[in-house]
């Protein structure tokens, strides 16, 4: 059964058919999905998803993007909000300078903070990076204390693989390995060892080919496996083994 790390099924794009899409995965070969928040309206949507569906897990935080709003109640609330047996990591939280929605040392002082609630928790977390990987990897070494960290949708260089890797950090990949002339990415998974990596699709962005420029689903996860084997050149199925068990061990399932 293949684990896909990282979607968000409370999005209005799933509003149409998200019940009966859902209640495919598992003859799909799709035994695991983890819902991210982006806020606290999300972060309670994708509880509620995960207390309907029994292969459905949770992640609770403030996307950089929705941080601009934030106090303490706020904090207070994602907090309280992660104690659920269903959420398994603080997340997604991080650094966008991409969009740049909030400026950037709100989005540095959030980040922090939520890493805080995650080390007072214990739970591990979730990273999105966006055109901000020098700040991302400056506030891991400031405030990284071990107890699990992913790199969400990584996309960087083989160098910052290797300094994500030895800081203890696991990395996940997802449909853009599968784009054309992506050789960033393609190198990278040469060198990170399966041990180190989990996969996802961010549902319902970054579909694979064949399906790029469609509302992406975990139906859809095969696709980056298939990929991640071919590059490895192992086989699809061990691909699925390893980050599977390596998804399970990361939030705890």
């Amino acid at each position: 059964m293949l684990f896909d790390t990282h979607a968000h099924y409370y999005d209005k794009k799933f509003d149409p058919d998200r019940d009966s899409l859902l209640s495919t995965m598992r003859e799909n070969g799709v035994g695991y999905i983890l819902n991210a928040g982006c806020d606290i309206e999300t972060t309670k949507k994708s509880i509620a998803l995960a207390e309907k569906y029994k292969f459905m897990y949770a992640a609770a935080g403030i996307h950089p993007n929705h941080t601009q709003d934030m106090n303490d109640d706020g904090y207070n609330a994602i907090r309280l909000l992660a104690k659920h047996p269903k959420v398994k990591a603080i997340g997604e939280i991080g650094l966008d300078y991409f969009y740049d929605y909030t400026d950037r040392q709100t989005q540095r002082d959030a980040f922090a903070r939520q890493i805080d609630i995650a080390r007072v928790l214990n739970l591990p977390f979730v990273i999105h990076c966006r055109d901000a990987c020098k700040d991302t990897l400056d506030i891991l070494r400031s405030e990284y204390r071990g107890g699990g960290a992913l790199m969400h949708c990584f996309s960087e260089s083989v160098e910052t693989a290797r300094i994500v890797l030895n800081m203890g950090l696991t990395i996940a990949i997802g449909g853009t390995v599968t784009f054309k002339n992506n050789v960033r990415t393609v190198e990278a998974v040469k060198f990170i060892p399966l041990e180190n990596l989990v996969i996802e699709t961010d549902s319902p962005y970054l579909s694979p080919v064949p399906h790029r420029g469609e509302r992406n689903s975990s139906l859809n996860i095969h696709f980056v496996a298939e990929k991640i084997a071919q590059i490895k050149g192992v086989s699809p199925s061990l691909v699925e083994e390893i980050t599977t068990e390596n998804a399970k061990q990361f939030f705890g399932i």
